[in-house]
């Protein structure tokens, strides 16, 4: 992975010191877990997991990030079934300046400031239909249309 994985590395080392985002050691540096805990939120009362999958263009494309592990994906209405977070610095929002643990702390935000506990309209259709990695979704943001 040449200049990303001395990156990666260097970002792994953030995570040392949060108590509600947990790096999982991982034996491949192009995959990467991170267990999350939403504190301030009723509707979130479990520890999530978010699975990075990082590709040699990183930092300069994102990462696909999604939720896993069974019954495990928090209730969200951005967030699929499937994993699929709908959240634009996942996309076409995305910059270098993002990190593993900046990702981690806007979905934990997304997440904390919540009280919709539904899926997204469309969800049963869409993960029928999903491509397993999320960066080939096509979706549509709010603040697109404007």
């Amino acid at each position: 992975m040449g200049f990303g994985s001395n990156r990666i590395l260097k970002e792994l080392k953030q995570f040392q010191a949060s108590d509600s985002l947990q790096l999982i050691p991982s034996d491949d540096i192009s995959v990467q877990y991170v267990d999350m805990k939403v504190g301030n939120n009723p509707l979130y009362p479990e520890t999530y997991r978010l699975r990075f999958i990082i590709e040699d263009d990183y930092p300069f494309a994102p990462p696909q990030v999604q939720f896993v592990g069974p019954n495990k994906i928090p209730i969200h209405p951005h967030i699929y079934s499937n994993g699929h977070i709908c959240l634009n610095i996942l996309y076409d929002g995305w910059s270098p300046a993002n990190s593993l643990r900046t990702v981690s702390l806007s979905v934990q935000s997304m997440l904390s400031g919540n009280t919709d506990g539904s899926r997204p309209e469309g969800d049963h259709q869409y993960c029928k239909s999903a491509p397993k990695n999320p960066l080939h979704s096509k979706w549509v943001f709010d603040d697109d249309s404007i």
